[in-house]
């Protein structure tokens, strides 16, 4: 039977299918390690884990049922077992009366049933039907998104997934692009996953856009929205990546205001023209920032931006510009400057709970009728900005050759010579360029991807294991900080909050309940 199997009888009616699943049952212990997670189950429970997962899940008869699954899987998320194979590390027995069993699954039975309910079950919509639960629990927060980026950079060899710059690493890797939205406290409602990155925009306007005009609760109805020409459905909160005001048209024209930072800031304003004000963070937080504004107005695309610039105490000043034409300036800087919740979250989430970890090795063809950059594209513009680099580096040697060497009256052949010799190579390289960048222009940039080479073709990683175990990952954390604003309120430290319900949740407790089973 294994190690701490000590129900035996129901260990054998569940081999041949005679009962659904195994009951916990509590009895009275003494310093069960780890019990203090217990205390998470009320959050839990809160926050959804098992209030639509019948809806779309459902397991074989065997010992361990659904809820016990997802109980094990949320308990380990809390006490930062980051992956799945980790949890063979930790004593089976002692996690097992936890969940009022006599043990946990084993790897291999975890892996099997999250692969049965990933396959035959509906993450995409138990995600999407917590998503809602959520934003109608909370409407204020759930009327300004933070939208922002991360890779999961994939190091194996099965397939040669596209590459991308990865910010944190200073480098271009293979990996999968995750497009998380966040409310203003950094808490996650959902997350769309793009094996083919074409960008933040292209997947607001795809996937996240029409996905929120759905979903987020309590938008203005038509009537409203004619009533007020100001009044937006909700907010948007990116990085500058996402900075086009072609976009924040398209958006305003759906009455959704975006905040970003702009790109291109022209010369700084003077100082006289910024004014202290108190800004109010979404999280309750209150600073004071030397604020001004002024109004931009963009003739190509034909709409006027607020542009709000924050100076800092080095002179710095810091750009964003916005469709909100509702609110003042100091609310507008507080929703932009909580981006760090979001950074945040990344931080702590790659940190704790490994959401960077690879959880499925099973891939899939590309089967969709999709765009992807041309090889051959890539390769003539890479040759084009190496001659350039190289070009800029003769143009320098020349123009110091010329300005800062001194000729001797012996060594005039010598100079004629070399000052020669850099400039047919100037002028050769800037031949080449021209004839490669002619050649880039007769190659389209974009193919579909059945046109790629056999040897550039790639397959991309199935998402439902990911997005299961993603889902009871954003279930444990907003269950977390549920419990981290309660320790708040008693604490002179507030910054040490989530150490301590860390810290809670891996406490051995000493229990005195009777005997209790579960129907």
């Amino acid at each position: 039977m294994g190690l701490a199997c000590t129900r035996e009888y129901e260990r054998f009616l569940a081999s041949v299918g005679k009962i659904s699943h195994a009951s916990p049952e509590f009895y009275s212990l003494s310093d069960v390690k780890s019990a203090g997670v217990l205390l998470s189950i009320p959050a839990l429970l809160m926050n959804g884990l098992l209030k639509f997962s019948d809806r779309y899940f459902s397991l074989p008869n065997g010992y361990y049922g659904l809820e016990s699954l997802l109980m094990v899987l949320a308990f380990a998320s809390l006490l930062r077992i980051e992956t799945v194979e980790a949890v063979r590390y930790n004593d089976a027995g002692e996690m097992g009366k936890i969940l009022g069993l006599d043990r946990i699954p084993e790897v291999r039975t975890l892996r099997e049933k999250i692969k049965v309910l990933s396959t035959t079950g509906n993450p995409s919509e138990w995600s999407r039907e917590l998503s809602i639960m959520w934003m109608e629990d909370n409407p204020g927060q759930a009327g300004i998104l933070y939208v922002d980026g991360h890779v999961r950079v994939y190091h194996g060899k099965q397939t040669k997934l596209p590459k991308r710059y990865v910010a944190r690493e200073k480098l271009c890797l293979r990996g999968v692009t995750d497009y998380w939205v966040n409310d203003s406290l950094g808490q996650p409602f959902f997350v769309v996953s793009k094996t083919i990155n074409t960008g933040m925009l292209a997947s607001l306007r795809e996937d996240i856009v029409p996905r929120l005009l759905k979903e987020v609760p309590g938008q203005p109805n038509e009537l409203e929205l004619r009533m007020d020409r100001y009044l937006y459905r909700f907010g948007l909160v990116f990085d500058r990546e996402g900075y086009s005001p072609l976009f924040f048209k398209e958006m305003w024209e759906e009455r959704i205001c975006c905040y970003t930072y702009r790109k291109y800031a022209k010369a700084d304003w003077p100082d006289t023209d910024f004014k202290e004000e108190e800004v109010t963070f979404p999280n309750g937080e209150k600073s004071t920032m030397k604020l001004s504004e002024r109004g931009v107005y963009y003739k190509k695309e034909n709409i006027w931006l607020r542009e709000i610039r924050k100076l800092t105490e080095s002179g710095h000043q810091t750009a964003l510009v916005t469709t909100d034409y509702c609110n003042d300036a100091a609310r507008i800087a507080g929703y932009m400057f909580s981006r760090w919740s979001q950074e945040n979250f990344f931080k702590y989430m790659m940190k704790h709970y490994g959401i960077d970890r690879l959880i499925d090795y099973r891939f899939e063809k590309i089967s969709d009728p999709i765009k992807v950059v041309n090889p051959k594209y890539r390769d003539l513009d890479s040759q084009i900005r190496s001659l350039k680099s190289k070009l800029s580096r003769k143009k320098v040697k020349y123009a110091d050759l010329i300005f800062n060497e001194k000729i001797e009256e012996k060594k005039i052949k010598a100079f004629v010579h070399k000052k020669s010799a850099i400039k047919e190579d100037i002028e050769r390289m800037q031949e080449e360029i021209s004839e490669i960048e002619e050649r880039r222009k007769k190659t389209g940039k974009h193919i579909s991807f059945e046109e790629l080479p056999d040897d550039e073709k790639f397959k991309q990683k199935k998402n439902s294991s990911k997005q299961f175990l993603d889902t009871v990952k954003m279930i444990a954390y907003r269950a977390e900080t549920s419990i981290v604003g309660i320790l708040r309120e008693f604490m002179l430290k507030r910054d040490e909050a989530r150490s301590l319900a860390c810290q809670i949740f891996n406490t051995d407790f000493h229990s005195k309940v009777n005997r209790h089973k579960f129907p």
